[in-house]
């Protein structure tokens, strides 16, 4: 996210979200950002309480359009591309045009009427049980094979019922550019998925939501297309407050990154912490108090926060307000404290935007941040490499990173969209956990906190694909070619973290492992913390 941007979005300012100023801590996933883009798009509805929040753009041509339902997520397209059964001739990166439409499909299409026809000609007792778990059994454009084949492989897996095994399939028909096969898998997922249904519904019903957005705009006007009206602030505030509480992912990070400066820093008399993602500023409560208690008496604390336009709207104002707080906090605890403003994005940054002074002990703090800049797979600058050299070069006493540990960001589509699936389908689990099906307010939590994320992550590419997760393997490695060597993480950290841990669910996992920590959803690591000096 360019913290130069103004403009105002309707999700979390940091991945996991932001905490409201009143302290009560709160994450919320953050937005896709809002850029310049054609007019194409998509159109999606979930049921609140009272009202729709709909995602769309008026677009004339765009080929997928989506439609309000009062119970789902509808994604049925009314204006379908030209099929030709062998066609191999639609590449997943081009835009549709608007001579490939033609007329609504109607439930006595002439797909409809061939699947019947296939299904009483060959289905019966002794059919060949066709296994699309490896989500690579789809034919390709390039293999061999006929049209009664495929479709009798089509109709009996969606006999099966199986709503993961259905959207990797139409991802997979996407990625071979088969746009017959996907034009009727995606009228038929548009029955099977829910924003009030189960995890895997819900997650489907987002997850559809961008292969609908890719074709219609191959991700190149995906900011613009997907524009939800904006929740007021107080709302939003209130939906990463919801999610925050439901989910201990958010505090994970918080503790972890917290417990290695107050380590680092125990001795300093001077500490100067630069947060790359300030957001609300709540993540320095619980340092600043812990630093207050530290035997011998606080050091001088000195934060300098990097902001974007999602944290200046869910607060309501500007970086002021973050730093009157902090030090209305400090002031208490009579730590003496500044607060520094540095009103460059991170990919921007220069060391003179970092106000660094003689004689402080730096601490840097990436949480759950990095990921949103570009690397070299997006251009030749390649921010996130030079930010990470920019940092080594202020001899920081510790740099804190949490990142989640899921590889979304130079893998091919389909392997994106199947790990995408894996990842969050493991996030909305969780969250069922603590909010039931009948709460009203879950759906705009995974709406405004989550959707728009995994959206992002299938439909967009180049430069308007944000979210680029990497695991903690290839971190490593950026760390340690910018010349950075890890900072043991606290012991007594590691066991408060298990403590918070028994609070939540026994699905819940921790793991230590080569200098990191991983919190993870039975077993499937979600989020990985550590720290680099």
């Amino acid at each position: 996210m360019q913290t130069s941007q103004k403009k105002t979005i309707s999700d979390g300012s940091r991945r996991f979200g932001d905490q409201p100023m009143q302290y009560q801590e709160s994450y919320c996933w953050p937005p896709i950002q809002n850029v310049d883009a054609g007019s194409q798009g998509t159109h999606l509805s979930a049921m609140t309480s009272d009202q729709y929040c709909t995602l769309e753009s008026s677009s004339e041509t765009s080929a997928y359009p989506v439609h309000n339902s009062p119970s789902t997520a509808s994604f049925s397209p009314n204006e379908s591309v030209v099929s030709q059964p062998n066609s191999q001739s639609y590449p997943s990166d081009q835009q549709d045009s608007s001579e490939n439409a033609c007329g609504s499909p109607t439930s006595e299409s002439y797909v409809t009427h061939k699947l019947r026809e296939l299904e009483t000609a060959m289905l019966g007792p002794d059919s060949d049980n066709l296994d699309m778990h490896s989500m690579t059994a789809m034919p390709g454009p390039n293999q061999i094979v006929s049209e009664a084949e495929k479709w009798k492989f089509l109709v009996e897996m969606m006999s099966r019922g199986d709503l993961k095994e259905a959207l990797c399939t139409c991802a997979l028909a996407i990625a071979n550019g088969d746009m017959f096969t996907v034009e009727w898998l995606m009228s038929e997922l548009r029955q099977m998925v829910s924003v009030t249904g189960e995890p895997i519904q819900r997650l489907g019903a987002y997850m559809l939501e961008g292969l609908v957005a890719r074709l219609a705009s191959s991700g190149s006007s995906i900011y613009n297309a997907l524009r939800c009206k904006e929740p007021a602030g107080a709302d939003l505030l209130s939906y990463m407050l919801l999610l925050y509480e439901a989910c201990p992912y958010f505090k994970f990070g918080y503790m972890s990154a917290n417990g290695a400066i107050a380590d680092a820093m125990k001795d300093e008399i001077s500490v100067h912490i630069i947060d790359f993602q300030i957001a609300q500023g709540s993540q320095w409560v619980t340092l600043i108090q812990a630093l207050a208690a530290r035997p011998g008496g606080p050091p001088r604390i000195r934060i300098t926060g990097i902001d974007d336009s999602t944290s200046a709207y869910a607060r309501g104002g500007g970086l002021d307000m973050v730093g009157k707080r902090l030090s209305k906090l400090a002031e208490s605890y009579k730590v003496p404290f500044e607060f520094h403003t540095a009103g460059v994005s991170a990919s921007e940054i220069q060391i003179e935007n970092l106000g660094i002074q003689p004689g402080e002990a730096v601490a840097v703090n990436f949480a759950l941040t990095l990921h949103h800049l570009p690397d070299e797979s997006v251009g030749t600058q390649n921010p996130r490499d030079r930010l990470l050299r920019l940092v080594k070069s202020l001899s920081p006493k510790v740099v804190t990173l949490v990142e989640q540990e899921s590889n979304t960001n130079t893998v091919p589509f389909f392997a994106r969209f199947v790990e995408t699936l894996n990842y969050y389908l493991a996030i909305f689990e969780s969250i069922d956990v603590t909010l039931p099906r009948e709460n009203k307010e879950r759906i705009n939590v995974e709406q405004h906190c989550l959707a728009r994320e995994v959206v992002n992550i299938v439909a967009c590419e180049g430069a308007e694909r944000v979210e680029r997760h990497e695991p903690l393997g290839k971190w490593r490695s950026r760390f340690e070619m910018a010349g950075f060597t890890p900072y043991p993480l606290s012991s007594f950290v590691n066991s408060t973290i298990k403590i918070l841990l028994e609070n939540y669910s026994e699905k819940y996992t921790l793991e230590e492992r080569d200098g990191a920590l991983f919190l993870g959803w039975m077993n499937r690591p979600l989020v990985a913390s550590c720290a680099w000096r």
